[in-house]
């Protein structure tokens, strides 16, 4: 089998396997259907030229999590750099775009009130909600195991308040 087309098995194996990450990923940072489409596709070219640079040494999904999570803080950064000068296509048709009937007002609730929060801890709660340990939490934000700890217990006693103050749509 040649390299290239291994590479290209590689990369269409981790996006079929791990797409729920990606997409909470995306979620998390763009809030439009057009956005989340532009980031996607940026972590997806990340992912492709990372391939060859992963040796295993984590996860594949620890892995993909820090391609996405560093590439949706650089875009972030950028988009807000040229926010000014782009307008709405917010009618166009999106690979994003959930059935209707698909929707839950909790889950969007959730999503909603992670994405008020600052990038570190919106990463963070993306990462606990798909189970990692505080060590692997550590690994893909580059902190400490205790201020990991200490980070969750904030962000759970956060989430507990909005809930209680009637902002919680049915949670």
């Amino acid at each position: 089998m040649t390299e290239k087309k291994q590479h290209s098995q590689i990369f269409n194996s981790w996006l079929q396997q791990h797409q729920a990450v990606l997409f909470k990923v995306v979620r998390a940072y763009a809030f439009t259907p057009v956005d989340q489409d532009d980031l996607f596709q940026e972590i997806s070219i990340q992912i492709w030229k990372s391939i060859p640079r992963f040796r295993s040494e984590s996860s594949v999904v620890t892995w993909l999590y820090r391609i996405s999570i560093n590439t949706a803080l650089k875009w972030v950064r950028s988009e807000k750099k040229h926010r000014d000068n782009h307008f709405s296509l917010d009618g166009e048709a999106s690979i994003l775009t959930e059935k209707p009937e698909s929707r839950d007002e909790r889950l969007d609730w959730l999503f909603a009130e992670i994405a008020k929060l600052n990038r570190i801890d919106r990463s963070l709660t993306l990462l606990l909600l798909d189970g990692f340990s505080y060590r692997e939490m550590a690994d893909v934000l580059g902190i400490s195991e205790s201020n990991i700890g200490v980070k969750i217990h904030r962000i759970k006693n956060h989430l507990i308040r909005q809930s209680e103050n009637g902002t919680s749509h049915g949670i």
